[in-house]
């Protein structure tokens, strides 16, 4: 299975709204924008669709981040794209969504991922 990971631009009030939010990027200046990165089988537009409504799989399981489903704007693929070119196991997604994060976390932006 072909994994890719995505980053979702949220509404700039989840860093005021969310004390988890706001304590995960203490160096945030409000410059650059607030953002959730994230890993997943499906296509981006996919499984940023899943977050906005929420969705639960067969097993019952939410599989949706709430803080996207409250402040997820749209996704903003300039700044993954060029990450999605070679194809990554779920594991090597999995490190590319913390470099990804750490690294636009040191460039100015606030980011949250799990």
């Amino acid at each position: 299975m072909r994994y890719q990971v995505y980053v979702i631009e949220l509404a700039k009030r989840v860093f005021t709204e969310n004390t988890k939010f706001r304590a995960a990027n203490p160096q945030f200046n409000g410059v650059l924008e607030c953002l959730y990165v994230g890993m997943t089988s499906k296509t981006p537009a996919e499984r940023y669709k899943q977050h906005k409504t929420g969705y639960i799989n067969r097993k019952g399981h939410k599989l949706s981040a709430n803080i996207v489903q409250k402040y997820g704007i749209y996704l903003r693929p300039s700044l993954y794209d060029h990450i999605n070119l070679k194809a990554m196991t779920r594991q090597e997604a999995l490190m590319m969504e913390e470099k990804l994060a750490l690294d636009l976390r040191r460039q100015g932006y606030a980011v949250w991922f799990n």
